[in-house]
């Protein structure tokens, strides 16, 4: 008798607890709110959120060399620097290729 009474407390206390934790998480930590904000300037696309990939400097090799000439300044340190170096050193090895047997 005592174990059914003391596991129905137990079990009660619990479903409280989580109740009470529940309904005051807001009042504990409150929520950030974000607002959904639209692109203030048409025509202008926003930076990406992390570093472009190796592709994307493959497409745009000019941006590629902009970008290694900061990573040599120093203005830039990021995965980019890798992934712009990359793309440039294939682009000239494919550059290469194409000129040595004239394809």
């Amino acid at each position: 008798m005592t174990q059914g009474k003391t596991s129905i407390i137990a079990v009660v206390t619990l479903i409280i607890g989580f109740g009470a934790g529940f309904v005051l998480r807001p009042v504990i930590v409150p929520v950030e709110r974000t607002t959904a904000v639209a692109n203030p300037v048409p025509g202008v696309v926003p930076a990406p959120a992390g570093p472009r990939a190796k592709s994307w400097f493959a497409a745009h090799l000019d941006e590629a060399r902009q970008i290694m000439a900061q990573c040599a300044e120093g203005s830039v340190r990021s995965e980019e620097c890798f992934n712009a170096d990359m793309a440039i050193t294939e682009a000239d090895a494919t550059a290469r290729h194409k000129r040595f047997f004239g394809k």
